[in-house]
């Protein structure tokens, strides 16, 4: 019989219906104030674990750096230190699957059988029952990742070398990503966490191994993961740091909260993913007409999911443009799927000709997550808006519409640019945008040239 981990922190630690955690969890994201698209994902990341009401914004900046990971990673290790129950080494869960309120995760069965070898790794129910570091970090990963195998490693008594020796177990390639669970300080006054958890941010960044339990609470699994980073030559960027008394309590008594990510050095950079992604376009176009052949089946990180926008010009003039607001599937396919849609199937244009084809340009738009923006009144929005960097999705009773930052260069006037987009989605002009539901994201742009 299947053996189920249930959910022990639901309706404490987080919302315990799906509809109210869901909600929560995106408007944590939408907080986030990152804009700006990515080509790949961190390798791992370093997370809180506290309730989303204290430690949710940090958390949340961590889990929006693996967005484009949606259809890439497929297996988690999650390595997070024990409160309630002690263990000697690393404890896996006997259970089969992880249940939360967003569903079922199951346990990955081939890396429990990886692990099997190691004598540090050791079964233990107890030391998962009641545990909420690790349970924590599962919506936010069910909500970024959709499909995922999960290998959830409670930390208790075991040495630098046995915890990095087992990250290196499970390394993997693109398909997996690491998670490490931790706090920081626990219990100090404000500005004394601050002081404290400062030089524990700068230790981090330096990969130390030696950060102590007193300075966060998921030292054994942190240190070992530094060891492993600074062995393979990661690289590692601070998200975002607070404490509770930044969010939901008060400043006499504080937790801190820090997220990171950590990279692989070998990531594609922005020109070559550019040049890969118009390639892509002009090979879908090129073989639809006969001209050419499709091209882009090669690189891993072509699977990641992401939204895209591809726009055809001829001759310094609009020939046509499609594209997806939300990242529903591979980038390989999108933009493929958007460079067709544009050349053929453009409501405003005839289909493009092979004639034509030579003198046509293709440039790529890849967009970032869009994120809502919250405003007082109509004012508010024109004020927060920022020209020539901010793309706009607007929504009112079922009718969309959205312009690409591009647009700006033409419609540089904020309340121009609105009414415009008002009339791009069918709503009349006197559409009040207060009550419009206004999303923003950022765009990364690559142009190729005509071929004559």
């Amino acid at each position: 019989m299947e053996s189920i981990r249930r959910p022990a922190v639901a309706g404490m630690f987080y919302p315990g219906d799906p509809r109210q955690l869901g909600a929560e969890i995106d408007e944590l994201l939408d907080a986030v104030d990152q804009f700006e698209p990515r080509v790949g994902h961190p390798k791992a990341l370093i997370v809180p674990h506290a309730g989303y009401i204290y430690s949710g914004p940090v958390a949340a900046a961590a889990y929006d750096e693996i967005a484009p990971a949606r259809g890439i990673v497929r297996r988690v290790v999650m390595l997070g230190p024990v409160h309630r129950v002690p263990v000697r080494g690393l404890a896996l869960p006997a259970a089969d699957a992880f249940d939360t309120p967003l569903g079922r995760v199951r346990i990955d069965s081939a890396a429990r059988a990886t692990l099997a070898r190691l004598r540090q790794v050791v079964t233990s129910e107890p030391a998962h029952a009641m545990e909420h570091s690790l349970e924590v970090q599962v919506p936010f990963l069910q909500k970024m990742l959709g499909e995922f195998t999960l290998v959830p490693l409670a930390v208790g008594t075991a040495s630098i070398t046995e915890v990095a020796e087992t990250i290196e177990c499970l390394w993997g390639g693109e398909e997996t990503l690491i998670v490490i669970s931790t706090d920081l300080s626990h219990y100090h006054s404000y500005d004394e966490a601050r002081a404290i958890d400062g030089r524990t941010l700068a230790r981090i960044a330096g990969f130390a191994t030696d950060i102590l339990h007193e300075e966060a609470c998921g030292a054994t699994p942190l240190n070992g993961m530094l060891q492993v980073a600074r062995t393979r030559g990661l690289s590692i960027r601070q998200l975002a740091a607070n404490n509770s008394g930044d969010t939901a309590g008060g400043r006499g008594r504080v937790v801190g909260y820090s997220a990171f990510a950590l990279e692989e050095r070998r990531r594609v950079s922005p020109a070559d993913a550019g040049r890969k992604l118009v390639a892509i376009a002009r090979g879908a176009i090129a073989r639809q007409l006969g001209a050419g052949n499709a091209t882009g089946d090669g690189d891993a990180w072509l699977g990641q999911t992401g939204a895209t926008f591809v726009t055809l010009m001829k001759e310094g003039r609009l020939r046509g443009c499609i594209g997806s607001l939300q990242a529903q599937r591979s980038l390989r396919d999108d933009v493929r799927e958007n460079a067709l849609a544009a050349a053929f199937r453009d409501p405003r244009f005839p289909a493009l000709t092979l004639e034509e084809w030579p003198r046509c340009s293709v440039e790529i738009s890849l967009l970032s997550r869009p994120k809502t923006m919250h405003f007082a009144d109509e004012q508010d929005l024109l004020a927060q808006v920022r020209p020539g960097e901010d793309g706009i999705i607007l929504e009112f009773a079922g009718k969309r519409a959205t312009f690409l930052p591009q647009v700006w260069e033409g419609l540089p006037d904020r309340q121009r640019f609105f009414a415009e987009l008002k009339r791009k989605a069918g709503l009349p002009p006197e559409t009040p945008l207060g009550r419009c539901m206004v999303r923003r994201y950022r765009v990364a742009k690559w142009k190729e040239e005509p071929l004559h």
